[in-house]
């Protein structure tokens, strides 16, 4: 098993960026120029390293190679853009690993392109990028290739004794479990379990009890073997069981008006440990919408959209005004959930806005909102 913050590290430590790994600051697949230079970046990478793995870091300060992180990124869908907009699209993994300097809810994002072998272009056009461009590593550089384009092995015996020296041991297994148990404190009930004697899972959270069943907030967990975190969260209430191989995540979230709020299923994550020494991550969506009545529901739309527009105006706003604003996030789900689609757009026109109120819970439940957005969208 490969340990990922090991990995990085060896990757950080190379010459800089090169035909084999890129680093980036941070993604931004909800624009379009995010959304196709991240594509155009995985093309070229793919194509330069036909028959070894590729790399893109996420969350590091380009000049100094600082390790800056970014919000844990819940969406095991990224391989549907690449399908979608890549012709022989690669398999590619998008990993969450924890750095010990970094605060609990920041990791280091790391995608993994997987050899493919196969010259990828893309298969429609995506912002100034057309149909069909294909895209190779010069150095550091993305840049745009002939139709003739030819694959070339050029990387393979570096980037194998690069992931050679960042296999795990016991050493590491074992320093990354009492990192974990350092880093939460004892509310939040930190354990670990071994699966199939090799695996070692760690995860935390808070618990309590709701009409008789146990819930758990503020969950992390993490595959102490390969330094990843599997799951975070923090404010959904989270429920956990297990057995001799599996690890089982069933979240909920919580909707309602006026604060009369309702727990819903909203995803169970199974991790399942094989005796081949793999693992494998199943997702199953449970989600459906609660239905409210029809003309409530628009009255908090326009409001909802006239507090953006004083927002983007920079208009003070009232005492009331402010009050919503804390339930701007749940009420635009909402409102998306009833057929208001462009509520996640209005959403974002807050973003700003929310990130900067003292009481940071607003801010966590505006990333909620769109995660949960998102993760609805893909599911449709």
């Amino acid at each position: 098993m490969i340990n990922k913050r090991l990995l990085i590290k060896n990757l950080l430590s190379h010459t800089g960026e090169n035909s084999f790994y890129d680093k980036k600051l941070k993604l931004s697949l909800g624009s379009k120029e995010g959304k196709a230079k991240f594509l155009k970046h995985v093309c070229a990478l793919s194509n330069s390293n036909p028959e070894n793995n590729s790399y893109i870091v996420i969350g590091i300060e380009d000049e100094e190679n600082k390790i800056m992180g970014v919000d844990f990124y819940d969406d095991s869908k990224i391989q549907n853009l690449i399908n979608a907009y890549l012709k022989n699209p690669p398999k590619i993994e998008y990993e969450n690993v924890p750095f010990p300097r970094l605060p609990r809810h920041k990791v280091i994002g790391l995608v993994t392109i997987h050899a493919n072998n196969k010259v990828t272009s893309l298969l429609k056009s995506a912002w100034k990028y057309r149909k069909e461009s294909i895209f190779y590593r010069r150095g550091s550089n993305s840049m745009p290739a002939s139709k003739n384009f030819e694959l070339r092995n050029t990387n393979k015996s570096i980037v194998e004794a690069i992931e050679k020296n960042a296999r795990n041991n016991i050493e590491l297994t074992l320093d990354g479990v009492f990192d974990f148990f350092s880093s939460h404190k004892p509310e939040y009930n930190p354990q670990y379990k071994v699966f199939n004697e090799q695996f070692v899972l760690c995860w935390a959270g808070e618990k309590k009890e709701v009409n008789g069943e146990e819930f758990y907030s503020r969950v992390d967990i993490e595959l102490i073997n390969e330094q990843v975190r599997l799951f975070f969260s923090s404010l959904d209430d989270v429920q956990i069981s297990y057995n001799k191989n599996s690890f089982i995540i069933t979240e909920y979230i919580l909707l309602g008006i006026d604060k009369q709020e309702k727990r819903y299923p909203l995803e169970k994550t199974i991790i399942n440990f094989k005796d081949n020494g793999k693992h494998d991550i199943v997702s199953e969506f449970l989600f459906k919408a609660p239905k409210f009545d029809d003309v409530r529901i628009q009255h908090i739309y326009e409001n909802n959209n006239a507090i953006i527009s004083k927002i983007e105006k920079n208009t003070p706003l009232s005492v009331l005004e402010h009050e919503d604003v804390l339930r701007l996030p749940t009420n635009y789900l909402i409102c998306f959930l009833h057929g208001f689609l462009d509520a996640g757009d209005q959403l974002r026109k807050a973003k700003d806005y929310i990130k900067n109120i003292e009481d940071k819970t607003t801010y966590v439940k505006y990333k909620e909102a769109m995660r949960v957005l998102r993760k609805v969208k893909y599911s449709s």
